[in-house]
């Protein structure tokens, strides 16, 4: 008899990257010595937002970095509003403090592997 399938274990997949839209206005500096390679950040959703509603904010605790730029946040906006922001996961995937500031950091996000 034939075992059944077992796909692989895959900690998480690549699902989109972008560098942090509008760093320069929010509480970045703030926190800049505390953003490091690897770094969680999270992703809130802001339907309400006047500019775009399906902006995505991003956030180092209470400090808010700045947001998804538009071009990348329709798909992410969609996950997150029907309630599948739990199997997302977003941290610091590059940085320089030597460059301008709408391009110092970079995150990525990936899609966790949530299978037995």
């Amino acid at each position: 008899m034939a075992k059944p399938f077992q796909p692989k274990y895959e900690p998480s997949r690549h699902l989109l990257d972008f560098h942090i839209a509008g760093f320069t206005y929010y509480d970045g500096l703030d926190v800049i010595n505390e953003l490091t390679l690897g770094k969680p950040v999270t992703l809130v959703a802001e339907p309400d937002n006047p500019a775009d509603s399906e902006a995505i904010a991003l956030y180092y605790h209470k400090h808010k970095l700045g947001y998804v730029p538009a071009a990348k946040n329709e798909f992410i906006s969609k996950l997150l509003y029907f309630g599948y922001g739990a199997f997302l996961e977003a941290r610091i995937q590059y940085m320089n403090k030597e460059t301008h500031p709408e391009r110092q950091f970079r995150v990525v996000v990936k899609l966790k592997d949530n299978r037995n």
